[in-house]
């Protein structure tokens, strides 16, 4: 007996997602998919329809599934989305074919040290790291435990390739080929005084590289950390780790898929 072929398809409610989101399970299922609307454990593919928060709120919903993934774009920029929305008969056909390869993107990982314990967060694009309040804020930035420099302005991002072109790129941090393996420090309205020397640039360190971020309170013991949009309030942590993590996400993309000319027509 042929094993079924499980795609998951999210959408979010967005009216053109909608439509999109029927249109395709209605043409996964006459070429003999299981189109489902939630996810499975024996589920073979997601596919989230969308822009790139959609895309990202799907992803950590499911704890990051070791899936592949897929985006349809009907949001804004769609940097993350491999296809439009009228692809779709041609997405099912290199599908059914398996005409397509996929691209593992590591995920970043957060460790949030306290006295009596830690907790963990994962992030595709970024970490980033800011005061509570609005305010300038002071952290300690070790690297492998060696001491860099005595930070003072809005905040530190820690970026992966794949975040890159998001809020780093903003910033005036670099655009990674997503086949490098790196991680970028990229600071935020950095500021130099007599008490405080803060590199002004982003700095690129080595794929096995602990990041280690360590508040200086002053003023209110609290820390804002923000994990691709989303934000998490800490009182009185005594340091946060960022480095790669041992998960990634498996990213579908087809033939003629080019990073640099996604970067051209989407920002040029």
């Amino acid at each position: 007996m042929q094993q079924e072929r499980i795609v998951y398809v999210a959408a979010n409610n967005n009216a053109v997602s909608q439509k999109t989101k029927q249109a395709l399970l209605e043409k996964l299922r006459k070429r003999g998919f299981v189109a489902e609307t939630r996810l499975t454990s024996r589920a073979e593919l997601i596919v989230c329809i969308g822009g790139d928060g959609t895309m990202l709120r799907t992803l950590k919903e499911h704890d990051f599934p070791q899936i592949p993934v897929i985006g349809i774009n009907t949001g804004h920029l769609g940097f993350f989305q491999e296809l439009m929305p009228d692809e779709i008969d041609v997405f099912v056909d290199n599908y059914k074919k398996g005409n397509y390869e996929i691209q593992q993107m590591r995920l970043v990982q957060a460790e949030i040290h306290f006295a009596a314990g830690k907790a963990v967060l994962l992030g595709i694009n970024e970490i980033t790291i800011k005061g509570d309040k609005s305010r300038s804020i002071h952290l300690n930035l070790s690297l492998d435990h060696k001491f860099v420099e005595r930070f003072s302005g809005d905040g530190i991002l820690v970026a992966t390739p794949a975040g890159s072109t998001a809020y780093n790129y903003a910033l005036g941090g670099c655009i990674v080929d997503p086949r490098l393996s790196l991680l970028q420090v990229t600071p935020i309205s950095p500021m130099n005084s007599t008490a405080y020397r803060s590199f002004t640039s982003s700095v690129v360190v080595h794929p096995k590289t602990k990041i280690q971020i360590e508040p200086e309170y002053a003023m209110e013991p609290s820390v804002l950390v923000v994990v691709d949009g989303t934000e998490y309030h800490f009182d009185e942590m005594t340091g946060i780790s960022v480095f790669f993590s041992d998960k990634s996400v498996g990213f579908m993309r087809f033939e003629g898929y080019d990073f640099w000319h996604k970067v051209k027509t989407k920002f040029l």
